[in-house]
């Protein structure tokens, strides 16, 4: 038992509550300071949500940022970066001037909560709306029940705290005594938590400094400015249950984002146990054209936002769509080139991203070097007043991908419009052959699952085609390779729908086309009209010219 735990307090400087994944795969939980102080040997952070593990490392990286004085130069940056290395004597001695701010179980300034928060009603606070896995309403549904309820550790409510700063849905919450907004005990929404609105990609490196060292952005001109009001939350005084005024909360910099307070929170417990949690309404975080600031997400233009404020451009970040994986949308993920035009692009790309471009242009980081974005993003449902769903993905590809005019990107981009117009050509088919079959499918489900098995076929392929490429590869032969991959896999599952499709479709029926023309669908048509699709949409692929076909919509 440590000196920290006979006094009744749980540092989480020095206690293991982090869990993350050495270099050999093997899982383990790290304190704050062995988190730096391993960093080179470790694969990564991996809690139980990919949002929690992405909330716990901007908490690290805030810790960085600090510690390293900003880096206050892109020199400074690179001197850390050549050597892969982080500042470690700094952080220590940093997390040891501010070690009583890291208590979680601390009297008066408890980490990230508000000691003496309070109701004006006395009430039971359970765990449930801590931890963000357990089913609303439905808690049957899940195997944290009964004991799994009625008490964590300290180690896991301090990852479940981080979280809820982070990600803590919207809705009525428990009214505190002291804060202003409160109405007949309760406190009235403000929305979901600061990340929850984000359409977060963070970069990852082979080592958790090397992740770190990416997504530590310097003082420098197009990255992030200095100012001396800037500081996170542990360096200024403790929070109380109100809401702090506008003028001075912020946000100034990353520091103040990156511990940003969305929830004035209290646990309940000691080092053997917590056994609840009141979370009452903290400060509200607008994300209105905050893309200078935030560098870790998707954003886009806002147009009810223009016409609203007759404006242009206004940008509002963007979460990830949840129905598809994240290469099917890389050309949004990737910095965008600039608009041929006078218009303001219509999406931006996260900042960690553009930086990387940059330092693969200049040749400080390598042509060679591979790096995995991930992106990471959450669904609210019913007034956003519960989360629905987590997003989670990720993309390994070389760093030229990142760049402008790379051949590579085109390249990249061209062949995930390949596989789109190939399903589209797999849906058609479907659409077709059901019309031959006399079906009835007005919403268009066996199409549907047509491209679902499709996106399922190319899924990993795609993955393990983009990681492949590199300094060394022929655009032009990759693509080809790649068409050839689709039209094996989409013709193959072709040829699965149309044998499955049954006597009514062999016989076929007249029917009429979207222009209006008369056409008779019957199960060989519709193949002939998919492989003169497939032909079109993957031209590389195709050995030979084949004659041109008129082909059904």
């Amino acid at each position: 038992m440590t000196r920290a735990r006979r006094l009744g307090s749980y540092s989480l400087v020095d206690e293991p509550w982090i869990p993350v994944l050495d270099a050999a795969g093997r899982r383990r939980d790290v304190s704050m300071a062995d988190l730096f102080q391993q960093a080179g040997e470790l694969r990564m952070i991996a809690c139980e949500l990919p949002t929690q593990t992405f909330a716990i490392l901007r908490l690290a990286l805030a810790i960085l940022h600090r510690a390293a004085d900003g880096p206050p130069s892109e020199a400074a940056w690179l001197a850390l970066w050549r050597d892969r290395r982080l500042p470690v004597a700094d952080i220590r001695d940093y997390l040891g001037e501010f070690r009583d701010r890291f208590d979680l179980l601390h009297p008066e300034q408890p980490f990230y909560q508000v000691a003496d928060l309070r109701a004006s009603k006395d009430g039971a606070y359970g765990l449930e709306r801590l931890i963000a896995d357990v089913p609303n309403g439905m808690q049957f549904l899940t195997t944290r029940a009964g004991a799994g309820m009625a008490s964590i550790s300290p180690a896991e409510a301090a990852r479940w705290l981080v979280h809820c700063q982070a990600y803590d849905p919207s809705g009525i919450k428990t009214g505190a005594v002291g804060d202003s907004r409160v109405k007949g005990g309760r406190g009235y929404p403000i929305g979901v938590a600061t990340l929850g609105g984000l359409g977060a990609v963070y970069l990852e490196g082979a080592t958790l400094a090397e992740t770190l060292l990416l997504n530590l952005l310097p003082v420098a001109p197009g990255w992030q400015r200095a100012d001396e009001r800037d500081a996170p939350v542990w360096e200024r005084a403790p929070q109380t249950s109100a809401e702090e005024a506008e003028a001075t909360r912020g946000p100034f910099g990353l520091l103040s984002l990156y511990t940003w307070q969305s929830r004035r929170i209290r646990l309940f417990g000691d080092v053997h146990g917590i056994t609840g949690a009141m979370i009452s309404n903290g400060d509200r975080l607008e994300w209105q054209d905050r893309h200078l600031l935030e560098p870790m997400s998707v954003w886009g233009r806002s147009a009810p936002k223009e016409r609203e404020q007759k404006r242009l451009p206004i940008y509002l970040p963007r979460p990830h769509d949840h129905g598809r994986a994240l290469w099917r949308g890389l050309q949004t993920l990737l910095p965008a080139p600039p608009s041929p035009g006078a218009d303001p692009p219509q999406r931006l790309s996260p900042m960690v991203l553009q930086r990387l471009a940059r330092l693969t242009v200049t040749g400080v980081v390598e042509s060679d070097f591979q790096v995995r974005a991930r992106a990471t993003s959450v669904t609210y449902g019913t007034q956003q007043a519960v989360v629905d769903e987590v997003f989670s993905d990720a993309l390994t590809m070389n760093v030229l991908l990142l760049v402008e005019h790379s051949a590579l990107r085109t390249t990249a981009v061209d062949a995930a419009a390949d596989a789109e117009a190939a399903v589209n050509t797999l849906r058609r088919l479907a659409d077709n052959l059901a019309r031959a079959a006399g079906s009835r499918d007005q919403d268009g489900s066996e199409s549907a699952r047509a491209s679902e098995r499709a996106y399922a076929e190319l899924d990993r392929s795609f993955r393990g085609w983009l990681a492949g490429l590199g300094p060394g590869s022929d655009p032009v032969a990759e693509r080809a390779a790649w068409q050839r991959l689709v039209r094996r896999a989409v013709g193959r599952l072709g040829g699965e729908l149309v044998a499955a499709a049954g006597p009514a479709a062999w016989i076929g029926r007249a029917g009429t086309d979207r222009a209006g023309r008369e056409v008779h669908y019957s199960s060989s048509q519709a193949d002939a009209w998919f492989r003169a699709g497939l032909a079109k949409a993957l031209p590389m692929a195709t050995e030979a010219p084949q004659q041109k076909q008129e082909e059904a919509v």
